[in-house]
């Protein structure tokens, strides 16, 4: 029996976040420049795309690049931003196929404006498919984020339009870029490295963590099935008692 069939359908996580790690070292194992394995990871992605459209997961978010990956050698950054470009113009009319939305988070301003443009006219066009939203998370900081979010609340209070005691848990995520889908439940990252790597902190307060020694040009649906599958072996608590739960 493979992992599809294992899944409980009914207990999905409704919104698994994905850290997309391991394009340069699986180039470097192959004897390729790190452009190559941004290129084969393209092809993980949409296979995983189309994975969690199969099953019915309704949220996915991968981090695409992230503020710190500004500081990689310029030609990577480069390579990166006109790859991001041809997959975006490339990959519309399969996510409309498909019936995937196409949504970005992060400093988007910072991109180049082809990025942006593009960028704005995928979302656009996929505005109203209602399978499942992938979210890039696009010079993305979650850090930046936060400061962002309690920006937004100081001008808030400033303007007398909210008071400092209003402010809770539900307030201050209204004011994060996140705002329109659930926390997500799954958390995956590819390659053997066992952190967050300054990604949805706050969202993933609560989310399974699950670290897969596989490089990302390698994940595909069947690897992402198999992490569900260890999910749903996991106990969610949430504070509580095993007994609390039944």
């Amino acid at each position: 029996m493979g992992f599809k069939e294992q899944i409980d359908t009914s207990r999905l996580p409704e919104h698994i976040a994905i850290i997309m790690d391991g394009n340069g070292r699986w180039a470097k194992n192959q004897g390729k420049f790190r452009s190559f394995g941004h290129e084969s990871g393209v092809i993980s992605v949409k296979d995983i795309v189309e994975g969690c459209a199969d099953i019915g997961v309704k949220y996915l978010t991968i981090y695409a690049f992230s503020t710190e990956n500004w500081n990689r050698p310029i030609d990577e950054v480069n390579a990166l931003m006109e790859l991001l470009i041809a997959t975006i113009n490339n990959e519309t009319d399969t996510l409309n196929k498909n019936n995937i939305r196409l949504n970005a988070i992060g400093d988007i301003a910072s991109l180049p404006q082809q990025c942006i443009d593009d960028l704005k006219s995928a979302m656009e066009k996929t505005a109203g498919n209602t399978s499942c939203t992938l979210t890039l998370a696009l010079s993305y900081s979650a850090k930046w984020e936060i400061l962002e979010a309690a920006k937004k609340l100081a001008l808030l209070v400033q303007d007398g339009k909210i008071k400092v005691d209003e402010i809770d848990e539900a307030q201050f995520s209204s004011q994060l870029t996140t705002v329109n889908m659930p926390d997500p439940e799954l958390m995956i990252r590819t390659s053997g490295e066992h952190r967050v790597s300054n990604f949805l902190l706050w969202q993933m307060a609560y989310s399974e963590l699950y670290f897969t020694e596989t490089l990302w040009p390698d994940f595909r649906r069947e690897d992402l099935f198999e992490a569900i599958v260890d999910y749903q072996k996991r106990e969610r608590r949430f504070g509580k008692i095993s007994e609390q739960l039944n």
